[in-house]
């Protein structure tokens, strides 16, 4: 049977993460390695600096004291001692639409799958109308779909799929880019008791571009977006002007 780890970045007593799993457990062995905390937000960050610890959860189901991306490397190398046949990221708690795919841990567990060339899959689901509200069944569900397509049909090597499912019932599932958004990050100054100043970051506002083609508004008219995303940053649409920018080469000294 395929082999297939399931991660997240909410942790791993996630309810998300076990709604999944078992979504995913009549495809193949299904394999859980999930951060012992949440790391949300966190992006496609390694921890070199301190060691990892993994510890056993449950059967199958194995926590490591780190991000998601070392949750992926240290499951290849010591929990499966081998690459899965396929990685599910999730079920994230909010969508991660846009460049929000740029600090989510959820989309960076599945990107560092596809970095190794594994099939790979992040999957998230709508904070209802931010009352931290969620459902996992129909977002397990289009997990499960997908990643039975992909591994009867595979996928294309160094790619991603990004899922965001949204609340309530859906119209089914539309191909998707990323959105665009004027973005405003809120940084609130605060504070202590001892007159010092501090810091909170909150979630940013947003102002959405219209595109009929973008992940925003698949979930927004009801849809489940599936986004292909890739590892490759290259702004290839930029080559030109790199090429005729004016530069002049450093004079050694």
């Amino acid at each position: 049977m395929p082999r297939i780890l399931v991660t997240n970045d909410d942790g791993v007593q996630s309810e998300g993460i076990h709604a999944l799993a078992q979504a995913l457990a009549s495809l193949g062995d299904v394999t859980i390695v999930a951060p012992t905390q949440e790391a949300s937000a966190i992006g496609h960050a390694l921890t070199l600096r301190r060691p990892l610890r993994l510890e056993t959860s449950g059967a199958n189901v194995f926590a490591v004291d780190g991000t998601p991306t070392d949750c992926v490397n240290v499951a290849i190398a010591h929990v499966l001692s081998g690459k899965p046949d396929l990685i599910v990221s999730g079920i994230n708690k909010g969508w991660n639409l846009g460049d929000d795919v740029t600090y989510s841990g959820t989309v960076s567990g599945a990107l560092e799958g596809a970095l190794l060339g594994i099939p790979s899959i992040a999957v998230s689901t709508e904070n209802h109308l931010r009352k931290y509200e969620f459902e996992f069944g129909p977002s397990a569900e289009a997990a499960r779909t997908i990643a039975e397509a992909v591994l009867e049909q595979g996928m294309p090597r160094f790619t991603l799929l990004n899922i965001n499912v949204p609340f309530g019932p859906n119209k089914g599932f539309r191909a998707t880019v990323q959105a665009r958004r004027n973005h405003i990050t809120v940084v609130d100054k605060r504070i202590d008791p001892r007159n010092s100043a501090y810091f909170w970051i909150e979630e940013g506002e947003n102002n959405w571009e219209p595109h009929d083609r973008s992940d925003y508004q698949a979930v927004r008219d009801g849809y489940i977006s599936i986004t292909p995303l890739q590892p490759d940053m290259t702004a290839h649409d930029a080559m030109k002007y790199v090429e005729e920018l004016q530069v002049t080469t450093p004079t050694r000294r």
